[in-house]
């Protein structure tokens, strides 16, 4: 007789408890008497589901996806590269700034998630000076301030069209770090800010300050290509 055995992990609030079942050819079903018949092999766990915040941010850098792909395609690099006036970025200048945010942001991001505990947070509450940051400098909106991009990540003043094949890239590692995310306790665990190492944001405050930055640069690239029609 096999003596196979199924394991079934059940999800809790901290992670995942494994449960061990005897599986249908592994037990005597003499023993069973009227009931054998009905012994089925138990069916496969069913996949959790993304939290909520997760499917938000990742539909965000989907639609990001999808405006800087409008944005680029059929402009000439003369276009691509052009900008109202002296002190103004270029299309292509917003979407190098935002790969090279998203290159300094993501590998520390990931790194804060290594060898933590999971521990799922229902959602992203970013603390009080988090809420301050985005909303001064990172939200699109009347409220913000302009500020000086780090130097690490200010763009060139000439740009090639692939940039935006880059953009694409890094939004594609993006996602995956939130779907990753989703099972940490984002509220708890900080990273290392790439531009101010003493500065600790939490993950879930890294995550929306990526989305949001990206929604205040293509809507400055956006306000670029109206000004040149």
């Amino acid at each position: 007789m096999l003596n196979a055995n199924f394991i079934v992990t059940f999800p809790n609030q901290c992670g995942t408890v494994p449960a061990v079942f005897p599986s249908a050819a592994a037990i005597d079903k003499s023993k069973l008497g009227c009931f054998s018949d009905r012994l089925q092999p138990m069916a496969a766990a069913t996949p959790i589901a993304l939290p909520a915040w997760s499917q938000r941010l990742i539909s965000e850098l989907d639609a990001a996806d999808a405006r800087a792909q409008r944005l680029v395609n059929g402009l000439t690099v003369e276009q691509f590269n052009w900008r109202p006036k002296p002190d103004a970025w270029s299309i292509g200048q917003c979407l190098q700034h935002l790969c090279l945010a998203s290159q300094a942001y993501l590998p520390a991001i990931a790194a804060s998630l290594d060898g933590r505990e999971q521990c799922r947070a229902d959602d992203i509450v970013p603390g009080w000076f988090g809420r301050w940051f985005i909303r001064k400098y990172i939200e699109p909106s009347p409220r913000s301030s302009r500020a000086r991009a780090p130097r690490k990540i200010d763009p060139g003043r000439q740009v090639d069209l692939n940039v935006l094949d880059q953009f694409l890239r890094e939004n594609h590692q993006a996602r995956q770090l939130v779907q990753k995310a989703s099972n940490y306790d984002v509220n708890r665990i900080r990273f290392r800010n790439p531009f101010i190492p003493l500065l600790r944001f939490t993950v879930g405050t890294g995550l929306e300050i990526i989305c949001k930055h990206q929604r205040r640069h293509l809507l400055q690239a956006e306000a670029v290509s109206q000004s040149a029609k």
